[in-house]
């Protein structure tokens, strides 16, 4: 039986819930907070609509799109939305402690996909993951990887994957500190 990644994606967005809700009630937006968490939150959001368009997951190894600079670009777009979002709510604290959160939830994730897709697709993650930096994006597109280069970015794929979730859950999180802003001052 294929062992499961050590926190899947249902304890990773309950875990959340433990920040999320002191993070609500505690944040102090202001207008300067909430621009800088929106625009690094859109870099994010960018990064992730992307790379959920490309990957196919569980089908091919994807080496192309976002996936051809670095190897973990979804959890990269969520960092840099949650880092958004920590900043948005307007102290420090909260990328603080936000960066501890990411840290010892996603650490042991990637580490467990890692694991799983060098047994899944052997010396080719192998090859790939060698020259492609798992969080720092390289400068030039990673040509190895034969026919699974070939997928580029598919609407259908964005859909498919649900990518959509992470778009509205964003906006509502901006919506509740810009009214959290406008309405407690």
């Amino acid at each position: 039986m294929p062992k499961s990644p050590v926190l899947g994606s249902g304890v990773r967005t309950k875990s959340a819930w433990l920040i999320v809700v002191p993070f609500f009630l505690l944040a102090g937006p202001t207008g300067a907070s909430l621009a800088i968490g929106a625009v690094l939150s859109l870099v994010g959001l960018a990064l992730r609509a992307w790379s959920a368009g490309t990957i196919h997951k569980g089908e091919t190894l994807t080496t192309s799109g976002p996936y051809a600079f670095i190897r973990n670009p979804l959890y990269i777009g969520s960092f840099l939305i949650g880092a958004g979002l920590a900043i948005a709510g307007g102290s420090w604290l909260w990328l603080v402690l936000f960066l501890g959160f990411f840290a010892t939830i996603y650490g042991p994730t990637v580490a467990a996909e890692a694991a799983r897709l060098t047994e899944k697709f052997g010396h080719r993650y192998v090859e790939y993951s060698a020259q492609v930096p798992a969080f720092i994006p390289r400068l030039t597109p990673f040509r190895g990887g034969g026919e699974e280069r070939a997928a580029g970015f598919e609407w259908s794929q964005y859909q498919r994957n649900r990518e959509w979730e992470a778009l509205l859950g964003a906006a509502a999180a901006f919506a509740v500190l810009w009214l959290k802003m406008v309405w407690l001052g």
